[in-house]
């Protein structure tokens, strides 16, 4: 066998040799590979009316867990977090159509708290809410709609200052329960509005201190002890 001979029989098994390895590599990936899935179905919508759970009739809130705080835009430069430590509200409940349900609020204007001592004597003062004549910022509803299974609008008279204007709170129901440890029931919403606190008499630095308010109201209610 000449040179010529023996080169071109090598180079033939390195080529066979080449073919089987890429098909044992093409196989094993083959094998390897994920089959294809069946793409999935979209799930069908589990939207549905909530249940309430919670009885018809008066509650009111629960002074461990109730929550009004509000914000507004200081100099452009940050967003101070304020709240109200005292109030109250009456929910009249209805169980089988909630739109017909009410509720009113009274907030004890001197027990605002920005967490600075200095700024809350300030805020209680004539150049603000002047409490000393104007102590008590109340809510009362005058409509109520829904917007979806879990979700509706509060329009009713905001007072303060001496002042009443129309306000809607965007509203949403968290749940309702009767709860054994307590043997109450119990009803749990979170709600949001804005309000410009100018229309209240309350326009001193406007703009440098921003107009627009945003509230956020979280809260419990419990059914009244008859």
């Amino acid at each position: 066998m000449t040179f010529l001979t023996m080169r071109n029989a090598g180079m033939s098994a390195v080529a066979a040799f080449a073919i089987v390895a890429c098909g044992e590599a093409t196989t094993k990936a083959n094998a390897e590979s994920p089959k294809p899935t069946e793409t999935p179905k979209a799930e069908e919508s589990t939207d549905a009316a909530p249940t309430f759970d919670a009885v018809s009739g008066t509650y009111v809130t629960d002074p461990t867990h109730r929550y009004i705080t509000f914000s507004y835009l200081h100099q452009g430069l940050s967003r101070p977090m304020l709240r109200w430590r005292e109030w109250e509200g009456t929910l009249d409940w209805n169980a089988e159509n909630p739109t017909e349900s009410s509720v009113d609020v009274t907030i004890d204007a001197t027990s605002i708290d920005s967490g600075v001592d200095v700024f809350d004597g300030h805020l209680n003062g004539d150049k603000f809410f002047n409490t000393a004549e104007n102590p008590e910022i109340t809510f009362v509803s005058t409509d109520v709609k829904s917007t979806g299974a879990t979700t509706g609008e509060i329009t009713g008279d905001l007072t303060m200052m001496g002042v009443t204007k129309p306000v809607t709170l965007d509203v949403v129901y968290n749940t309702s329960a009767f709860d054994e440890r307590n043997n109450v029931y119990k009803i749990g919403f979170s709600g949001t509005t804005q309000i410009k606190r100018s229309d209240f008499g309350l326009g001193l630095y406007v703009p440098y201190v921003g107009d627009e308010v945003d509230i956020q109201i979280e809260t419990e209610f419990n059914m009244a002890a008859e």
